[in-house]
């Protein structure tokens, strides 16, 4: 529930030394509704796929940047080594965005309620971007234009993920975040085919614009600012957020506003931050330095071992960009089915066991690519990628939504981002550093650094203790 559940808890109870079983009892109420017992209604299958496919949408988009930013790049005369610095956009605008959406949606009060306004104007930002980002004409437009578009994402992101919390009872977490992360597959594997299926019908793969992008490129991210809005829309359409009640409608409109406050909800929130969400901090370290690196990478590796060239104009390069996406939608595609086998194995073994094993199969995967000189033979260890994918996407959340309380899922998700964006800064800041002294300047050695990397990962998320979520009242009153 809204954030100032943080304030009004911390600030009425702290000044009473010894308030009474009463009072305790009383401010508890206020501060928690609704508790983390409260029960939501049940949905059905269908209505927790059209709650998700906004998502579809924004993953679509992010397909996009996963699978094309470094060859855009390339094209624009960017040199290897920089390509980690370039890709800074998506982790600042996460770390700067993402915490103060997530507590701003906590408190907003709107007609359309407290999340579907971030929806609407980041799927706005992001059709925007994506529209103008392959006619850039040098490589400082496509860096800009991917800040519009990564701030556009993380506008939607964070009040996407609380939404689908908001909206479910505890009893349909799992499925509700493996459903988003069965559209995060459909959305990827899509985007990536994208420039394939625009070749299948007739495209010429050669064939560039003014300014050395594909025209296949061209058509994939205008196809992606089509799909940015009109998924959300969807969303918008078909599913309403819960109405809050009376009294949780009296406390949010009683919140102080402004910058200032939101920076202490969030201050507040990490101080208070549950055991298990600190916990997962070490894994996603390894986890998303892990796939910026791969998705920085990916690419280059394939032109180097498949074609040996490092030339963004040759043939040799366009086609490990299509055999990429080719190999990327084959692997978000095993995301999308695995996102719903995985139901009743997260329901048997535990998110955190499941979360170990898929992990340790795309570290085994990664180590691998950079051996295989075969195309059909580069499609088996995507199969290990799309489990962790599917996984990556959906049983962090099942862990975190566990351990979090009800009236603070926004300001947590935003800072649960935090252990994404992090990690994807230090390895912009880093890799350059060892990229030639340690790996040689070569792009595959990334990749099986990568490999490592998410075995580490499995390791850590075995370390994690789940927990049971406290609401703020309760927390605030045995500070006083």
């Amino acid at each position: 529930m809204p954030g100032v559940s943080g304030w009004s808890g911390r600030g009425k109870i702290a000044v009473q030394s010894n308030p009474s079983e009463s009072e305790a009892q009383s401010m508890s109420m206020m501060t928690s509704a609704p508790t983390a017992s409260a029960r939501r209604p049940q949905l059905s299958f269908l209505q927790i796929v059209n709650m998700n496919i906004g998502f579809f949408g924004i993953q679509y988009s992010f397909g996009l940047q996963q699978s094309n930013m470094s060859p855009i790049y390339r094209y624009l005369g960017a040199d290897e080594a920089s390509l980690p610095l370039l890709w800074l956009a998506g982790p600042m605008t996460g770390l700067l965005v993402q915490p103060l959406i997530g507590a701003l949606s906590d408190r907003t009060l709107s007609p359309r309620g407290r999340r579907t306004p971030y929806f609407l104007v980041g799927a706005i930002l992001c059709s925007i971007a994506l529209f103008w980002m392959p006619f850039s004409p040098a490589l400082w437009m496509a860096a800009g234009l991917l800040w519009l578009l990564d701030a556009g994402n993380n506008v939607t992101m964070e009040p996407y993920r609380a939404f689908v919390s908001d909206k479910l009872d505890s009893s349909q977490h799992s499925i509700g975040f493996l459903t988003q992360s069965a559209f995060t597959g459909l959305g990827q594997t899509l985007s990536y085919l994208t420039p394939s299926i625009l070749v299948f019908i007739g495209l010429n793969r050669d064939r560039v614009n003014a300014h050395g992008i594909p025209l296949i490129t061209v058509g994939a991210f205008i196809i992606g600012s089509v799909l940015s809005i009109t998924s959300i829309l969807w969303t918008v359409r078909t599913t309403k957020e819960l109405p809050l009640s009376a009294e949780e409608r009296a406390r949010m409109e009683a919140m102080p506003r402004g910058l200032g406050s939101t920076l202490r909800e969030v201050a507040g929130a990490m101080r208070e931050m549950p055991l298990t969400m600190k916990q997962l901090a070490l894994m996603k370290l390894f986890q998303w330095y892990a796939m910026f690196c791969y998705w920085q990478y990916i690419v280059l590796s394939l032109a180097s071992t498949m074609f040996n060239t490092h030339d963004a104009s040759t043939s040799g390069f366009r086609e490990a960009s299509l055999i990429n996406g080719q190999i990327g939608g084959f692997y978000n595609f095993v995301a999308f089915v695995a996102a719903f086998a995985m139901v009743p194995l997260v329901r048997r073994l535990g998110p955190k066991w499941m979360h170990a094993i898929c992990l340790t199969l795309a570290g085994l995967a990664m180590l691998s690519i950079p051996m295989i000189t075969s195309r059909p033979l580069l499609f088996i260890p995507m199969l290990g990628v799309g489990l962790a994918w599917a996984s990556i996407m959906a049983n962090p959340y099942v862990m975190l939504a566990g351990c979090i309380p009800k009236e603070r899922v926004g300001v947590y998700m935003g800072i649960f981002n935090m252990f994404i964006v992090i990690p994807m800064m230090i390895q912009i800041f880093t890799l350059p550093l060892f990229y030639r002294a340690w790996l040689g300047g070569h792009p595959e050695n990334v990749i099986r650094l990568a490999g490592g990397l998410l075995i580490c990962a499995a390791g850590a998320v075995m370390l994690v203790r789940t927990a049971t979520p406290r609401p703020v009242g309760e927390v605030a009153l045995q500070a006083a």
